[in-house]
């Protein structure tokens, strides 16, 4: 099974190379996902062909969203790319054509007329990704959940309506997936940001194993350093065991929004094997067997 599994996998990787040259306002999403949202690109591609069009269009939204913090020197220049998207969804749903190739391909009858995609939730995204262009920590655990659940868990819902899937076991299986993704981003994040002497990690985590911003910058691996990424990723298994603990009661359709889970298992699982040094080389490669992991998991019908 193994075999056929990757060979399916090499097929479809293979034809998306062709869809993502194509130039159009699809291609564009396509390559932007599979360039910047690796994982998220493999996700999408076991969805039903009837939602993948929207589903890279949404998650290619989140990459541009996500891509502002970086991307800008002036938090006003951040604000207005903000904005832009903003003004960008209002259009969509008032039957404008947004002159940009991810909002030309969210605006496609497809996307928000057939699925009847939830405007509140693209909103609900933007207005949290610009509400984190301050560089500051988060002041508690909380408020990271809060974040996560605002952008992870709101594309999560988006990407169940393109599956026309909407009841409450689904949405509160993505409340729970979401935040999980958010938390493990931002740990995932942290040897990046920590090289640019910034550190947003939960504060009260932090002050209650007593580690500054210095512990991190300097990539301390302390047992009070490791104490604070524990606690953190605890979380997110927390909120992953949560997700599944609804699974009889989640539809069979609404599983393959959720496949994300095998990268977050993933991570958690190498974490816990590097002892929970955030900095250990092995978190930063690249799992080449990720494809396979994707497409067995998605066989067999779960998350």
């Amino acid at each position: 099974m193994a075999g056929r599994a990757v060979l399916r996998v090499q097929v479809v990787l293979s034809r998306c190379n062709t869809r993502g040259n194509s130039g159009s306002a699809a291609g564009y999403c396509l390559d932007l996902v599979r360039k910047r949202d690796y994982e998220g690109f493999l996700c999408t591609l076991l969805l039903p062909p009837g939602s993948q069009t929207s589903a890279f269009a949404l998650r290619a939204l989140n990459v541009e969203l996500s891509q502002v913090k970086d991307s800008v020197s002036q938090r006003n220049l951040g604000l207005m790319r903000m904005q832009f998207w903003r003004d960008a969804v209002q259009e969509i749903y008032s039957g404008n054509t947004p002159h940009h190739p991810v909002a030309l391909e969210l605006s496609k009858g497809p996307d928000v007329e057939k699925h009847k995609l939830t405007k509140r939730w693209l909103t609900r995204i933007v207005d949290e990704r610009e509400n984190n262009l301050d560089n500051r920590a988060y002041g508690s655990l909380k408020d990271l959940e809060t974040y996560a659940e605002n952008t992870q868990s709101s594309l999560l819902y988006l990407i169940l309506e393109t599956l026309d899937v909407r009841d409450v076991h689904s949405d509160h299986a993505a409340s729970h997936i979401g935040k999980a993704h958010g938390i493990i981003t931002c740990l995932r994040a942290v040897p990046y940001h920590s090289s640019r002497r910034q550190v947003f990690l939960p504060v009260d985590i932090c002050m209650l194993h007593g580690t500054s911003q210095e512990d991190f910058i300097r990539c301390s691996q302390e047992k009070n350093v490791k104490d604070v990424i524990f606690d953190v990723a605890s979380q997110a298994h927390v909120h992953l065991e949560h997700a599944r603990s609804f699974k009889r009661k989640v539809q069979g359709k609404a599983f393959a929004a959720f496949n994300i889970t095998v990268a977050l298992d993933s991570y958690l699982k190498k974490l816990r094997k590097a002892d929970f040094n955030i900095f250990h080389p092995s978190l930063q490669r690249k799992n080449t067997l990720l494809p396979l992991y994707f497409y067995v998991r998605s066989w067999k019908k779960t998350y």
